[in-house]
């Protein structure tokens, strides 16, 4: 799926890995957040840790009405105030993808995974 936006120089397509790469990064930069993680795989009870390159696996870009919407998946540190470090996951993965796209999000949803401590 890619993302397609017109202005009077004519149509940018934006594919959906772009922007789960540009939320990704932008929410592993945030304190307190160990790595994204994945949606529907569990080792042992434990939610399993993704590198770089599969954050596609973690973060989901879904379009509605033309409004971008990202689900998130994402796992904290052990001792951290989660709502905190939540609302600043929200915060920086909207703004990062505003201004580097120049693109309304209508929605960051964050959904923790696991809680680990950070080794």
């Amino acid at each position: 799926m890619s993302i397609l936006f017109e202005n009077d120089l004519g149509t940018v397509e934006i594919s959906e890995e772009v922007i789960q790469s540009l939320a990704g990064a932008a929410a592993t930069e945030c304190y307190g957040v160990v790595g994204m993680a994945s949606k529907q795989f569990f080792r042992d009870g434990i939610a399993e840790l993704l590198k770089q390159e599969n954050y596609q696996r973690g973060i989901i870009v879904r379009e509605e009405d033309k409004v971008i919407h990202i689900d998130m998946y994402v796992i904290v540190s052990f001792g951290v105030r989660i709502s905190e470090v939540v609302h600043e996951i929200q915060k920086k993965v909207k703004y990062d993808i505003e201004a580097a796209l120049n693109i309304q999000l209508g929605s960051v949803n964050v959904f923790v995974q696991d809680v680990q401590r950070k080794d």
